[in-house]
């Protein structure tokens, strides 16, 4: 099985002028050869299709093949690829997504179903006409809330509209009513959201991320490096991070810690200095220089107001692990 193929079968959404609003794959599969589950599909799906007035679209049956390798050629293909990601059948950062902004069109979400944006008054009045009820305009977007496709297995999520399709969570995830998690991002065990996940950002088992706390995507000048960040880390309420995180890290809470942050970094205490890189005494780095070092409390000095990196209790920060000294 070639698994840099992958293959699903849906239900697609057309608009009256041709354009594919979404597709949902109920069971899609890593390869390209057709399995078994494609024909029980076609069957279930096929009896769905048909023609709805009010939203103004048809409902048509789809198969689609794709190069994981290669970027999207169609819609169709776009959403093969979030499925993927929704499923856990690719993790995050491992398929290519160029271009994938220009192959989603801009949809009208709605407690129906997706609609055009074109003339959607008219498609408004249309279906208020035929549902006999009044029609709530979600929201106007690109990308659906995952949960209208997909609910992966051993996960909580307190409000739906706040995890995009293409969103990767592991079982034991949790994401709280104000967290946000946005398409080719997510967790690789069970954490804890509570703030926002950038597009790209990975997440280590058992790490928290905290109210109003929020991620770049990546880090400035490392060529296109994403942020993530290890096992067991807390990035606390109303903080920020611009670099990646280590395993055991924590930022403090209300602190933003950008890639060109100048942070002072301590000594593990009766640590003294040695030709292995041990240090004495304060040094002064750039934050993107401590990116990826594990065991490290990120905090600001209430007195001083000097960001400050501080080895964790029984561990020290080796200069070695540091490229570049900004003194």
């Amino acid at each position: 099985m070639n698994e840099r193929k992958a293959r699903g079968v849906g239900l697609a959404t057309v608009s009256e002028n041709g354009q594919t609003l979404d597709v949902w794959y109920p069971r899609p599969y890593l390869g390209e050869e057709p399995q078994p589950i494609d024909d029980d599909l076609i069957a279930k799906l096929s009896q769905i299709e048909g023609r709805d007035e009010g939203r103004g679209v048809s409902r048509t049956v789809t198969v689609v093949t794709i190069d994981l390798d290669e970027s999207a050629r169609s819609t169709a293909d776009a959403y093969l690829r979030l499925h993927l990601l929704s499923h856990r059948l690719a993790k995050p950062n491992t398929i290519n997504l160029d271009g994938i902004f220009a192959r989603l069109p801009t949809v009208a979400w709605t407690t129906e179903g997706p609609c055009s944006i074109e003339d959607f008054e008219e498609t408004r009045m249309r279906m208020r006409l035929q549902y006999g009820h009044p029609i709530h305009l979600l929201s106007v977007d690109k990308f659906p809330p995952m949960v209208n496709y997909i609910i992966p297995s051993g996960v909580r999520i307190a409000d739906g509209a706040k995890v995009r399709l293409g969103a990767y969570l592991a079982p034991g995830t949790t994401v709280m009513h104000a967290g946000f998690v946005n398409f080719n991002a997510g967790t690789l065990g069970a954490c804890l959201i509570e703030g926002r996940v950038a597009q790209g950002v990975v997440i280590g088992d058992g790490s928290d991320i905290g109210g109003g706390a929020a991620t770049e995507t990546t880090i400035p000048g490392e060529s296109g490096k994403q942020i993530s960040l290890g096992k067991r880390c807390l990035l606390g309420a109303n903080s920020g991070l611009g670099i990646a995180l280590g395993d055991d890290c924590v930022v403090e809470p209300g602190l933003i810690l950008t890639a060109g942050t100048k942070v002072s970094v301590l000594p593990h205490a009766g640590v003294a200095p040695s030709a292995e890189g041990y240090f004495a005494e304060p040094v002064v780095v750039t934050a993107v220089e401590l990116s990826g070092v594990s065991d490290v409390i990120f905090r600001r000095n209430s007195q001083s107001g000097r960001v400050e990196a501080l080895p964790r209790a029984g561990k020290e920060i080796k200069l070695a692990a540091i490229s570049r000294i900004n003194a």
